[in-house]
C-alpha cells in the first residue's frame, strides 16, 4: 500500500531490509540523490580498494601483479561477479572496454552469424545504440531499420523475414519502460533473428534472466545502478551456445587463444574471452570490484520490491501536482526511474534546476523529460517523500520560472 504521510515513510524505513546498505555509500549531507540512473553514488569501500591497487599492487609489486594480483584475469573474474545480476552463467560475461565498443562487437558478431542483412533497432533509443548501429551496418554492408518496440510494428518488422539482429534496450532511457525480455527474445527467434540487449538502464535496477530468456548477446555499463564510477568499464554477455562461432571484429591481443605465444596470426580465445581486445583499465576495475562486492550482499528481489514501492510513491505525489508521467504505471512494464513531463512547454529543464538548487538531484532529457532514478540500496522512503514534496512546491510556487534556472550547462 502506498504511504500517504511522511510518518508512514518513517515506518517503512525502520522496517526496510535494505536499510543497512545506505551506510555502504558516501552521500552528501542535505542532498537527495535521484540521479543514480546516470551516475551511481560512491561506495565507501572504493577509495581504499583503488588506493590499494595503486599503492601496493602497482606501486610495490609492479609488473608481478599481472599474475600475483590477478590483473590478467580481471575481465573474467569481474564478469563472473556481474553474472548473477543479469541471470547468466559465470563464463558468459566478460568485463572490458566501454558500452559503445561492446555494442559494436556484439552487433557485428551477430551479423556474421546470419545470412541476413538487417539490424532492427528502436526509434528513439539511446543515441549510442543508434550511432554504433549506423557505423556497424555501414562497415558490414548491412541495413538499419528502426521501429517502436512497444507497439505492433515490432512483430510486423520481424515477420518480414530479413532481420538478422534485433537490438533493444531492456529499459528505455527516457520513459523507464521495461521490455518483456523473454517474450521479445522468443518472438525474434521464431522469426530467425538474433537478439542483442542493452542493459545499461536495467542492470542493478531490475532482476533479469538472460540465460533463461534465451538472449544471444547483451551489453551494459557499470557506472549507473552498479556504482562503479564515471568512465567505469562495461561488460558483454554472450550465450555459451555461441562461443565457438562468434566472430567479433576487434581482434586484439587479449582476445587471443595463446597471447603469450606472440603469434603473428590471430586465433580467438575459447569462450567469452574472445570478445576481449586490448589491455584493461585496472584502476577502474578496482573501483568496479569494490562496488560488486557490495552488490554480492544484496537480494535483487528485495531491491525490486523497494524500487516499485518508491516509484509508486513518487508517481502518486507527482500526480497530485498535476504533472504527467510517461513511465508505465504497471509494475511489469516499469524500470526503476520515473519520467515526468510538465504541461507547460519548456518547463522541464528549469524545474529540474530549481529542484537541484533545493538539494534534490534529478536530470533532464530533451525534449522536455524530467528523470528521477530510484536506487534502493541507498535511498530511503523519507527521501522519496521529501523529494516529491519539493517537486510539488517548486511547480506550485512557480519558482522554476526564475531566470537562473534557465541557463543550460553542457551536461543536462
Amino acid at each position: 500500500m502506498t504511504p500517504t504521510t511522511r510518518e508512514d515513510c518513517v515506518a517503512l524505513d525502520a522496517a526496510d531490509p535494505l536499510a543497512a546498505f545506505r551506510e555502504e555509500f558516501v552521500l552528501p549531507e542535505g542532498v537527495i540523490y535521484l540521479d543514480g540512473n546516470s551516475l551511481g553514488a560512491l561506495p565507501r569501500s572504493t577509495p581504499g580498494r583503488v588506493a590499494d591497487m595503486i599503492e601496493r599492487e602497482w606501486g610495490q609489486d609492479l609488473i608481478r601483479s599481472w599474475n600475483d594480483a590477478g590483473w590478467w584475469d580481471k575481465p573474467r573474474t569481474l564478469g563472473a561477479k556481474i553474472a548473477p545480476l543479469v541471470g547468466a552463467a559465470t563464463d558468459e560475461v566478460v568485463v572490458g572496454d566501454g558500452t559503445s565498443a561492446n555494442l559494436f562487437k556484439a552487433v557485428i558478431a551477430a551479423l556474421r552469424m546470419s545470412d541476413r542483412s538487417v539490424v532492427l533497432g528502436e526509434a528513439g533509443n539511446f543515441p549510442t545504440d543508434l550511432y554504433v548501429t549506423e557505423g556497424a551496418v555501414a562497415l558490414a554492408g548491412a541495413v538499419q531499420r528502426r521501429v517502436d518496440p512497444d507497439g505492433p510494428g515490432l512483430a510486423q518488422a520481424l515477420a518480414a523475414g530479413d532481420v538478422a539482429v534485433l537490438l533493444l534496450s531492456h529499459v528505455d532511457y527516457r520513459s523507464g519502460t521495461l521490455r518483456d525480455m523473454p517474450g521479445i527474445t522468443r518472438l525474434a527467434h521464431e522469426h530467425g533473428a538474433l537478439v542483442v540487449w542493452d542493459l545499461c538502464h536495467s542492470v542493478g535496477a531490475v532482476p533479469m534472466d538472460l540465460s533463461g530468456s534465451g538472449a544471444d548477446f547483451a551489453v551494459g555499463c557499470t557506472y549507473k545502478y552498479l556504482n562503479a564510477g564515471p568512465g567505469a568499464p562495461a561488460f558483454l554477455y554472450a550465450a555459451r551456445r555461441h562461443h565457438a562461432v562468434a566472430d567479433q571484429p576487434v581482434s586484439g591481443w587479449h582476445g587471443h587463444a595463446r597471447p603469450f605465444d606472440f603469434s603473428g596470426d590471430y586465433e580467438p580465445a575459447p569462450g567469452v574471452s574472445r570478445f576481449l581486445s586490448g589491455s584493461q583499465p585496472l584502476v577502474a576495475d578496482a573501483a568496479l570490484e569494490a562496488s560488486l562486492d557490495v552488490w554480492a550482499k544484496a537480494d535483487l528481489t528485495q531491491v525490486r520490491t523497494k524500487s516499485l514501492a518508491m516509484t509508486d510513491l513518487f508517481l502518486a505525489r507527482a500526480a497530485e501536482a498535476g504533472i504527467s508521467s510517461i513511465t508505465p504505471s504497471e509494475h511489469a512494464r516499469r524500470g526503476s526511474q520515473v519520467a515526468l513531463v510538465q504541461p507547460e512547454e519548456g518547463a522541464g529543464y528549469p524545474v529540474v534546476q530549481a529542484l537541484i538548487a533545493r538539494g534534490v538531484i534529478g536530470d533532464f532529457r530533451a525534449p522536455d523529460v524530467m528523470r528521477f532514478g530510484f536506487t534502493p540500496l541507498y535511498l530511503r522512503y523519507t527521501d522519496v517523500w521529501d523529494a516529491a514534496t519539493a517537486l510539488v512546491e517548486v511547480v506550485g510556487s512557480g519558482e522554476w520560472r526564475q531566470e537562473r534556472f534557465t541557463r543550460r550547462g553542457k551536461v543536462t
